[in-house]
């Protein structure tokens, strides 16, 4: 129950992590929301290292920097599959993976998984792909390319997952400091690189320094293919800097549910359940735009709520 119980709350707290961020992101490129929410989420990160201890040995160093790879490259990527095709179908394709790729792992361990749990493991994913859905006006195509981009983006985030049931159940938040840090210098680095290149090619057009975003590294958070770009330059407004400061700390929150998930039981069932919940991530973030900016859910979307918790219960019961 505490393993299903975490595993819901790390999902919904992303959710809402990625509300701000996508909120945020229709006044600046994404990576640089990502990047900023990631470098200010190490702060509460070393808050509870003061408080509740870590031990930064090799084996929680080790995974910590392979989830912050893992978890930075999957950032990036997912922002390179949702600027060249439809949201629509790129979105829940890479939840659904980031879903099935430590399921498979744990089933390849040897992990058994009774029938109630498979039931309800299969009715969770599918729950992930009806909430995830949205309408998609950009008129962006299907590719190869996007596809597989966006699937390579969600075993990212499945081996953030991976690397943090590999760690060690007395580190602490050690791992996830060392995570936090490693994504923020990718994340970091990308929207340095981003922001030079759309500079340069501002001038080139005779736009100055605040050209448009790269359309192969940010997308709009309502839509796809076409990202929204800078709007503006010089110093963020109050309201956006909250908004990021609270994506960052909403997100450092989320991987320590995840993570204490992970470690709640000894049960080799726990990595699918975890995994699983976790892709639920999207009902946070549709729960938060239909009560902040009055978004209404689809009929597809309500089934997909409806058999989410339908499915955290069948875990429950496992």
């Amino acid at each position: 129950m505490l393993t299903v119980v975490l595993g819901l709350s790390g999902a919904l707290v992303y959710g809402f992590a990625d509300f701000l961020g996508g909120l945020a992101s229709r006044r600046v490129r994404a990576v640089t929301v990502a990047a900023v929410a990631a470098a200010v989420g190490i702060v509460p990160l070393l808050v509870g290292l003061v408080v509740v201890g870590g031990a930064f040995g090799a084996e929680s160093v080790l995974w910590g920097a392979v989830a912050g790879v893992s978890g930075g490259v999957g950032v990036l990527l997912l922002y390179r599959a949702l600027a060249i095709g439809p949201m629509s179908v790129l979105s829940p394709l890479t939840a659904v993976f980031a879903a099935v790729v430590p399921v498979l792992v744990a089933v390849l361990r040897g992990t058994a998984l009774s029938g109630l749990a498979v039931v309800a493991l299969v009715v969770a994913v599918l729950a992930v792909v009806l909430v995830a859905s949205v309408r998609d006006t950009s008129g962006a195509r299907v590719t190869a390319v996007g596809l597989v981009t966006a699937a390579v983006a969600g075993c990212g985030f499945g081996g953030i997952v991976l690397a943090y049931d590999m760690t060690p159940s007395d580190a602490g938040v050690a791992p996830l400091v060392v995570s936090r840090v490693l994504q923020a210098v990718l994340l970091g680095t990308a929207a340095v690189v981003v922001t030079r290149r759309a500079a340069v090619a501002g001038q080139a057009a005779g736009r100055g320094p605040g050209g448009a975003a790269d359309p192969a590294t940010s997308a709009d958070a309502t839509g796809s293919a076409a990202p929204p770009g800078i709007r503006g330059g010089g110093r963020w407004p109050a309201r956006l800097v909250w908004t990021v400061v609270a994506c960052g700390v909403l997100d450092a929150a989320a991987n320590v549910f995840i993570q204490a998930g992970l470690h709640s039981s000894e049960d080799p069932a726990t990595l699918p359940v975890v995994s699983v919940l976790n892709a639920l991530y999207p009902i946070g973030t549709v729960v938060l735009a239909g009560i902040v900016l009055r978004e209404r859910l689809t009929a597809v979307q309500w089934a997909g709520i409806v058999l989410a918790f339908g499915a955290a219960v069948g875990l429950a019961l496992a």
